[in-house]
């Protein structure tokens, strides 16, 4: 039986469907535009979008496990309760669920009520679920690319916003394991990545990594509003920026997650600069 990931044109998506693949596996994704997934040829695409949950019926036949991203673009995925119960009742075992908790907020807060009410379906229902709430993606760091190419630079708030930053393949292994092993359900996974790094060092080991120097420029608050204005959603930049001020040079855990469930420790970011150096040049 196809294994269904959704979200399988996203960074942890596309190494979610290499990886099962590699096991051997049937993989059948999701997608609003199949044409331009670009994924390996023996990847069985769907037509389906998340903001119509009854298109989503015929990627869930014949299907017993699956893998639902939860979040659409920066915020949750409002029609995660109505897709959950449809697999349910299509029939699927097995959920892994790659979503967003912050367990320091409560329900009510803004950032986190939508989340915690499909977290509460998806442990309700009758499937053997697995959440996986990562850390911060080193992939994150793929919005400087457009300045490291044009001028060797990186311009952000807060050079010593430290975090230990997960490798999207790190993730994918836990999910990977998760949907093909026994013993996962019903486990809640925080993977990190295995040390803390500090965005100037981040930027430096992108240079490295590219072979030419890359300047780090620091931003003010106000500045990094401006420079963030057209990207992101007024609510999301402030968030970014309480963020960034709360682990300006912080004391952050290391989470053992990737290594109990995969065997062996995640990778660390200057080996993710390494993978990602074409993107930068």
């Amino acid at each position: 039986m196809p294994i269904l990931v959704t979200g399988a044109t996203g960074t942890v998506g596309r190494s979610l469907v290499r990886q099962l693949l590699e096991a051997g596996q049937q993989v059948r994704a999701l997608t609003r535009t199949p044409e331009k997934a670009a994924l390996p040829p023996e990847v069985e695409l769907v037509r389906g979008d998340f903001g119509d949950p009854a298109s989503l019926a015929p990627a869930f036949r014949g299907v017993e496990r699956m893998h639902l991203v939860a979040i659409d673009g920066y915020g949750p995925l409002t029609t995660g309760a109505e897709i959950t119960e449809l697999a349910e009742r299509a029939g699927v075992r097995r959920l892994t669920h790659l979503g967003h908790n912050d367990p320091s907020a409560p329900d009510d807060d803004p950032m986190e009520a939508d989340h915690r009410a499909l977290h509460r379906v998806i442990e309700g229902s009758s499937l053997e679920w697995t959440h996986v709430f990562p850390g911060e993606f080193m992939a994150n760091t793929l919005d400087w690319a457009p300045s490291i190419q044009a001028e060797s630079v990186v311009r952000a708030p807060f050079g010593g916003w430290t975090n230990a930053m997960v490798h999207e393949a790190d993730i994918a292994a836990i999910l990977t394991a998760a949907l093909l092993e026994e013993g996962h359900a019903g486990h809640t996974y925080w993977p990190t990545g295995p040390e803390p790094v500090r965005r100037a060092e981040a930027v430096r080991l992108i240079g490295e990594a590219i072979g030419r120097e890359v300047r780090f420029i620091e931003l003010t608050p106000e500045q990094a509003r401006e420079e963030w204005r057209d990207a992101y959603p007024p609510e999301v930049i402030e968030w970014f920026l309480q963020l960034g001020d709360s682990l300006n040079d912080a004391e952050v855990p290391i989470s053992p997650d990737v290594e109990k469930v995969t065997g062996r420790p995640g990778r660390a970011f200057a080996q993710w600069a390494v993978d990602h150096a074409d993107d930068f040049r």
